[in-house]
């Protein structure tokens, strides 16, 4: 039987969809099988608040009744107005070792997005750069950090073959107790001081409220980034009910100025993923008390959001967020952190992370091609 590429149209190929990482993934050990009820989330067109201003279709792939590759159509229109662009997203895909399926999978995006008037094709992207995105292109000997991709080596080529160029690099840094630098342990507390800052921990009970304080500061750190898209707040407030569930409130940063107006924030998770590798993607009926569990034994975080607003860049806030994180995360046992992602030419944040002592480990690539005039 000929191969085929079948839109998701009810509850049984999405299963399908769902669940095809699993025959993936099979046996790797660095793969960290994601949550199915979040999963199921992602798709529910009628609760996910990405669906108010993009469009999502996914694509199964089957040969001989097998299940061999999927993948996701996206158009995310706030993308487009924020940038003036004509971009449109693949995103979820995952596929047999195999140039044909891969090929196909990508043709049924294209044809999707071209349909919607889009002119480039660029991922991958679940569903944006606010939510997991790049293809793991360095790196591949070892599991992800929290909210960050996986994939098998062989991807790289299935996406180069399908005419796919490079679009742009996310970095991932990573340091252990051993390399920090003393540099870091002296200047945190002297710029702290110097700029006259007062930094606090997130405050829990008041949880709601300093979220939107985080909101607006990355809103006005990230927008001249690559790739950035300002969060909706229906978005942010589903962010923010899932991060309060894992969020260590010691590794939640503001600084403010004398005025009290928050300059900037830092946000760094304790590595989760060590124990959803241990659930299998499943809460029930036992999964969630396993996830308790092996929560306590976490032994890394990842900083994965930092903002500085614009008129108090360079002055070294960067690094005394870092300082007070590497404090806090020691005193909890934790010996490894990693910082990602990092735009490949955002070099503030890069001279930031190697002045700690923190080395680039992994490389995330995005991809794109020009698509053909219909």
């Amino acid at each position: 039987m000929s191969l085929q590429i079948e839109l998701i149209r009810n509850k049984s190929s999405l299963r399908e969809f769902i669940h095809f990482p699993w025959q993936v993934y099979r046996g790797d050990p660095n793969w960290i099988p994601p949550l199915l009820i979040e999963q199921r989330f992602l798709f529910n067109k009628a609760k996910h608040p990405f669906y108010a201003h993009g469009d999502v279709q996914p694509f199964l792939a089957h040969r001989n009744g097998r299940v061999v590759g999927r993948i996701a159509a996206i158009v995310n229109r706030a993308h487009n107005e924020f940038h003036h662009d004509t971009v449109g997203f693949f995103g979820f895909f995952e596929s047999v070792n195999d140039n044909e399926v891969a090929g196909a999978l990508f043709k049924a995006a294209e044809d999707f997005v071209k349909a919607n008037g889009l002119t480039i094709l660029r991922g991958p992207m679940n569903f944006s750069t606010n939510e997991e995105c790049g293809l793991l292109y360095e790196g591949l000997n070892q599991p992800p950090a929290v909210m960050m991709t996986y994939n098998p080596r062989y991807y790289i080529r299935l996406l180069e073959d399908a005419g796919f160029e490079k679009a742009k690099d996310l970095l991932a840094y990573k340091m252990t107790q051993s390399d920090l630098s003393e540099r870091l342990q002296r200047m945190g507390p002297v710029i702290e001081k110097r700029l006259h800052l007062h930094v606090r921990r997130i405050n829990m009970k008041d949880f709601r409220a300093d979220v939107w304080r985080f909101r607006d500061i990355y809103n006005k750190a990230w927008e001249s980034n690559w790739g950035f898209v300002p969060m909706t707040n229906a978005e942010f407030d589903k962010l923010a009910k899932d991060l309060k569930l894992i969020v260590d409130p010691d590794l939640v940063w503001f600084a403010e100025n004398s005025d009290g107006r928050p300059v900037g924030a830092s946000l760094a998770l304790p590595d989760i993923n060590q124990a959803l590798a241990k659930v299998n993607g499943r809460l029930l009926p036992f999964g969630l008390f396993k996830l308790l569990y092996h929560k306590r034994r976490v032994d890394g975080i990842r900083v994965l959001a930092m903002g500085v607003i614009p008129e108090y860049r360079r002055r070294g806030v960067d690094v005394v967020f870092y300082w007070r994180t590497y404090e806090e995360g020691v005193k909890k046992g934790h010996t490894w952190g990693e910082f990602s992602w990092i735009l490949e030419d955002n070099e503030p944040m890069k001279e930031a992370a190697t002045m700690i002592g923190a080395k680039p480990y992994k490389i995330y690539r995005v991809y794109e091609r020009a698509l053909d005039p219909c």
